[in-house]
């Protein structure tokens, strides 16, 4: 039996700024070297448990405690946070937040600066940490040059230059595209393997982590501990669902093809899933027939026609991109980071004026509306809502622009009370902002603008730190809002939300758009998918695994019935109440 590294012995915290405790009865231990993926629903208390581990509770963070947590044996109450770091490496969502140095090298140093470590020592201690990550040609550069993925192993490196004994991740896969998701997994899986260090995971993408092994699955609701298992005997249970968890798209489709679940085989992975006994029932299943997905037929809104677009001179970061789009369709915009993506949202917006070529709005040349008159027409909703929120209460965020366009204030209440309801906020509009988490931030931001009932909404990366409950309700409200006929643009790194809720994908790669087709058979081209920094789904890779002599139909089907299937319960909910 290994030691235990962390503790719980019926642990509870309260924030000092809360009535009801964040975490309950916390009675858990973690062992040496193992594999930990802590996930629940958004507000569920895993991140609290996370700064528990880390220290931040209570030397950061203050509350009521009641009973005890150890790391290695000591209590943590005795430990200072300074202690506790040489102990427990963090790596935050936020990674721009956790920056320091200048440079990549400087930063990695930081910790080791702070231990007076000679010069000497220091400088051969970063390399050797900044190989163990492949950041080793990068030292020089600033860490806010790099992409999403490149940030992350600089973090890594940065907890990892001293020893630790635990590497606390917190939703490292957030911000990061499939594939450079894909590789930060397999780098943590190789560091672990390497080091023998405990990981412990924090993340809402289920199967992204499952890409790696993980030895168990820790399921947090309402502060408590609702579920302690190996991935193979929770995968096989109904308790991610139960809790709001979304399952792997493989596993689901083993279910609506009637197939049980059951530890025996292997549905942790799609690549231990053991298919032999299943693929007689899913080709029967997938060549049912189910009613086609709806076609848009109506008027272009949108088209930007030849556009060409530079920062600095001679480097092209659009190049002759051109696409239309229409009425109430739904489309994805995808590609690795610094494709070009945000670039098209800045023309389409008037935040920038392209080089050459046009933005048509309706038809219409739009090079001299000025932003405010893009504004009436077009909604924008970052990716960090910390950029977009200027208020501190949640009712004076969402009412902020209908303020501003002198709307009457009865006709303000009711469009803000309404909207709040729609993206789940009602019972918190009397709530400060501070007060929310990253997610609740996040469907305040779209509220604040839903609430100017845009014609076009421009949404970047809308169900990042969203869990799998309120991902389904702000998704199903933009579905209402495209059947209206309002047009959604979602800039997102989130296959499932692709597959089941856009109509077309764009794909961009080194600024030009190299694809424009539905997303079912965007992430069936592994030609593609690798250009682009996607990836097959994993829907793709069980029809190859069963031999489905269509692997697209298979996906096609899977992807329809999926929607029918939540069509028919959304009003069959509709009907009971």
């Amino acid at each position: 039996m290994k030691n235990t590294v962390v503790s719980f012995k019926q642990f509870n915290f309260k924030y000092n700024s809360q009535e009801s405790p964040s975490l309950e009865n916390i009675s858990l231990d973690i062992r040496q070297g193992e594999r930990i993926l802590i996930t629940g629903p958004s507000g569920s208390g895993k991140s609290t448990l996370g700064h528990c581990i880390n220290g931040l509770i209570p030397n950061a963070y203050k509350g009521e405690i009641k009973g005890s947590i150890e790391l290695m044996g000591e209590p943590a109450s005795e430990l200072s946070l300074f202690d506790l770091s040489k102990k427990v490496g963090t790596v935050l969502q936020d990674t721009d937040a956790q920056f320091i140095g200048l440079t990549v090298g400087e930063d990695i140093a930081f910790a080791l600066e702070n231990d007076a470590v000679s010069q000497k020592e220091m400088k051969q201690k970063v390399l050797h940490a900044a190989k163990r990550v492949g950041m080793e040609n990068f030292l020089e550069h600033s860490p806010h040059e790099l992409s999403g993925g490149q940030k992350q192993r600089v973090s890594m490196a940065g907890v990892m230059v001293d020893p630790v004994n635990i590497l606390l991740f917190d939703e490292p896969l957030a911000n990061l595209d499939p594939t450079a998701g894909r590789q930060t997994m397999q780098l943590i899986d190789r560091i672990q393997r390497e080091t023998g260090v405990t990981v412990v995971i924090i993340e809402h993408r289920l199967e992204d982590v499952l890409e790696m092994d993980i030895d168990r699955i820790i399921v947090i609701s309402d502060g408590k501990v609702a579920a302690d298992a190996p991935p193979a005997e929770l995968l096989s249970s109904d308790l991610l669902r139960t809790y709001g968890i979304r399952e792997p798209l493989y596993l689901t489709a083993l279910k609506h093809a009637g197939i049980h679940v059951d530890p025996d085989i292997h549905p942790e992975t799609i690549s231990r899933l053991i298919v032999d006994g299943l693929r007689n029932r899913l080709l029967e299943w997938s060549n049912t027939d189910v009613p086609i997905d709806r076609k848009r037929t109506g008027e272009t809104v949108l088209e930007l026609s030849h556009l060409n677009f530079q920062y600095e001179k001679d480097l092209p970061v659009l190049n002759d991109v051109s696409f239309s789009i229409r009425k109430g369709e739904r489309i994805a915009l995808v590609g690795k980071n610094g494709a070009g993506k945000s670039t098209i949202t800045k023309l389409i917006c008037g935040l920038e004026r392209p080089a050459s070529g046009k933005v048509l709005l309706d038809g219409r040349d739009a090079s001299d509306q000025t932003i405010k008159e893009r504004s009436e027409s077009i909604g924008l909703v970052m990716q960090d809502p910390n950029h977009m929120i200027s208020q501190h209460m949640i009712f004076d965020e969402v009412a902020f622009g209908l303020k501003i366009k002198g709307v009457d204030p009865d006709e303000t209440k009711r469009r803000v009370y309404e909207t709040l309801k729609l993206c789940g906020l009602y019972p918190f509009r009397n709530w400060p902002v501070s007060a929310l988490s990253f997610g609740q931030k996040k469907r305040v931001t779209i509220a604040s603008i839903l609430v100017l009932e845009p014609q076009i909404l421009i949404l970047d990366e809308p169900t990042a730190g969203q869990d799998y409950r309120h991902y389904t309700e702000i998704m199903r409200f933009l579905e209402q809002l495209s059947e209206r006929g309002v047009t959604l643009i979602m800039i997102t790194h989130d296959m499932h939300l692709m597959l089941e809720y856009t109509d077309r994908a764009l794909v961009m790669v080194d600024g030009k758009l190299i694809a424009d087709e539905p997303p079912a058979e965007l992430l069936s081209d592994a030609r593609i998918a690798e250009k682009a920094n996607l990836k097959t789904t994993s829907l793709f890779q069980l029809a190859e695994r069963i031999g489905s002599p269509d692997p697209l139909s298979f996906v096609r089907h899977c992807v329809i019935d999926e929607k029918r299937r939540r069509s028919h319960h959304e009003l069959s909910d509709a009907q009971l109440h």
